[in-house]
């Protein structure tokens, strides 16, 4: 465990260094993040000011919502979208063979040889989001519900990282997986929004089937209403679940992988 810390340690200073190296590369996608994420604000500013609840949510328990997503999702950004991203051009193009020949996982090795500072500065806007949410709200959550919403947002990076290890495993199978890798990002935006909103059908896809919903609503309501345990129970065993099925499709996907470089 400490020696993939030190690799993961080192791969971070080298994204730093890389990033200071390119200045205006990383401020410019810093802020086309930032934008991105100030366009979702105020398009809830826009639909609340029609309304005053949606789904039984107000304005800021949305906003909660809304920022929690958005943690989630700057933390998958700025930690493997990168190298997740490049895992199916690598093994098109045989480039996989060098983390096959890397002294460890060959999985961690491909995820996390990359990261986006960019993404990650932005993580503290959506930290801010969630903390003026909360404070708008009057709430003071104790310690233990601060610690089990970091928790929950752990599970629901780890169902993201899961989803997203799926989507580009198929690259071992199918010539051209970009197609189902842009499905992902299809599939996150369901987590902005609230559970109550899913009805029917796509109550059983989007909340049951695929957590998309649940990852982002369960440690939302923790601060909101305080320790739920089955929405913890449940999703930490969703987390665990679609952890273990990412790694085996990704195992038996180096099964069929053969170098195209030989």
């Amino acid at each position: 465990m400490w020696r993939y810390l030190q690799i993961w340690a080192a791969s971070a200073r080298y994204a730093v260094v890389r990033s200071m190296m390119f200045r205006f590369d990383f401020l410019m996608w810093a802020l086309v993040e930032f934008f991105w994420i100030a366009v979702n604000l105020l398009l809830i500013s826009v639909i609340y000011s029609h309304t005053d609840s949606v789904a039984g949510w107000s304005k800021y328990e949305m906003l909660l919502l809304v920022g929690t997503s958005l943690l989630i999702q700057r933390l998958l950004m700025g930690l493997f979208w990168s190298s997740l991203f490049e895992l199916g051009r690598n093994v098109r193009s045989g480039g996989f063979d060098f983390f096959l020949a890397q002294p460890g996982n060959p999985l961690f090795m491909a995820s996390t040889r990359k990261l986006d500072p960019d993404s990650l500065v932005n993580l503290c806007v959506a930290i801010g989001v969630v903390g003026y949410s909360a404070h708008q709200l009057g709430l003071h959550p104790s310690f233990a519900q601060i610690a089990l919403y970091a928790l929950l947002v752990l599970c629901g990076l780890v169902v993201h990282y899961s989803i997203l290890v799926l989507c580009v495993s198929l690259s071992f199978w199918i010539t051209n997986a970009q197609g189902v890798e842009g499905s992902y990002f299809t599939l996150a935006e369901f987590s902005r929004l609230p559970r109550e909103a899913f009805r029917g059908a796509a109550n059983v896809v989007f909340v049951w089937l695929l957590p998309t919903v649940i990852i982002t609503n369960a440690p939302a309501r923790t601060l909101l209403h305080g320790f739920a345990w089955h929405d913890a129970v449940w999703l930490v065993a969703v987390a665990a679940i679609w952890f273990v099925i990412a790694i085996w499709v990704f195992q038996r996907g180096i099964r069929r992988y053969s170098s195209a470089s030989s």
